[in-house]
């Protein structure tokens, strides 16, 4: 419930104050186990991604934003998880795993931190290692004109992408980050 409403009021905002647009929401599969990728230029990404899709998104969020008091509480009142990006992050990996176990939507950001740049960053392998090891279908999104307070918001939602036949070794996994990654950047250049 909480979620349903965080989500609508935060709708509202985007709509009026930054113009919102959102395409190929026919691309979302309804059901079943679904891991969303995203660039990461702000922090309004995972407000934008989230409103866009019909779906609850569980974000995995960095650890240290669950220690900012009110802001901690009500990401995790939203389904957000934290992980550790100091290595790799088992109880994260474990914890997302789980969910898309139960068929809910697990939302990641590979390059692992904002781009201050609003260039695509080097993705980090352990969003390829999630997506190997669960063999879920994986949703490519691309938020556009996020930074800031003012300017049209655009979403971008590609079609669901698949990698659960590839082998799991080292060299696999920078092959998928790297061809998810060209999915998004893929996905804002149709934008531009």
């Amino acid at each position: 419930m909480f979620y349903r409403f965080a989500r609508g009021l935060c709708r509202i905002v985007l709509l009026v104050l930054r113009r919102w647009q959102v395409s190929g929401l026919e691309h979302v599969p309804p059901d079943g186990g679904l891991i969303v990728i995203s660039n990461h230029v702000s922090y309004w990404d995972p407000v934008a991604v989230g409103c866009a899709l019909p779906r609850k998104i569980f974000f995995m969020a960095k650890a240290e934003l669950f220690a900012i008091p009110v802001l901690g509480a009500v990401i995790s009142r939203l389904g957000a998880f934290p992980v550790y990006r100091s290595g790799a992050d088992a109880r994260a990996v474990k914890k997302a795993l789980e969910l898309l176990r139960r068929d809910q939507a697990v939302g990641i950001f590979p390059e692992g931190t904002r781009s201050h740049t609003g260039e695509l960053l080097p993705p980090h392998v352990g969003a390829a290692m999630l997506v190997l090891h669960a063999r879920v279908p994986v949703l490519p999104v691309a938020v556009i004109g996020t930074r800031g307070v003012f300017g049209r918001v655009k979403v971008l939602i590609g079609k669901p992408l698949e990698f659960s036949r590839a082998e799991k070794n080292k060299e696999q996994y920078q092959t998928v980050a790297a061809a998810m990654m060209r999915e998004i950047a893929g996905l804002i250049a149709k934008a531009r």
